[in-house]
């Protein structure tokens, strides 16, 4: 198994996601990137402790291959909007790819360069492409929010 961990806004939708992807054998949503250690959502919401909300994957690379989850990540967010998603606005939403190895630094730099030549978008995509830090699990009731209340399959 290997890990991949990806900023692009709020957790949850990006979670439900990454879970109906074959091959990822498990999601965690949580914190990194940031200076506090183990933070909490309200620590986080402060927008001053420097954590992107995140989802670490769990994926195994016979089934499926990192490049096939930077697609999910790039179709499950806007990476042209600067620390904001949507309606959520703050440095704890921007778009970021935490690399876990040197390969995926690569891939996720020549991904998002492909994107960004391909004419999808006419603004420049800000997503941060740096090194994995520690992953700071969110409390429990954030873990597969949408599953829970039955909204896996909506995007928000």
């Amino acid at each position: 198994m290997e890990k991949a961990t990806f900023g692009a806004g709020c957790f949850w939708g990006v979670e439900a996601a990454f879970r109906q992807v074959k091959g990822v054998t498990s999601t965690a949503v949580g914190y990194m990137g940031g200076t506090l250690k183990d933070p909490t959502y309200q620590d986080v919401c402060t927008d001053e402790t420097g954590h992107a909300e995140v989802v670490q994957v769990e994926f195994d690379p016979s089934q499926v291959s990192y490049d096939d989850l930077l697609q999910v990540f790039w179709a499950n967010h806007d990476p042209t909007t600067m620390n904001r998603q949507g309606p959520d606005v703050g440095t704890q939403y921007r778009s970021a790819i935490f690399y876990h190895t040197p390969e995926q630094k690569t891939a996720a730099e020549a991904s998002k360069g492909a994107l960004a030549s391909s004419g999808k978008f006419r603004r420049p995509i800000v997503t941060e492409i740096v090194p994995a830090t520690d992953f700071w699990r969110a409390e429990e009731y954030h873990q597969q929010y949408l599953e829970k209340r039955g909204l896996a399959h909506c995007r928000i």
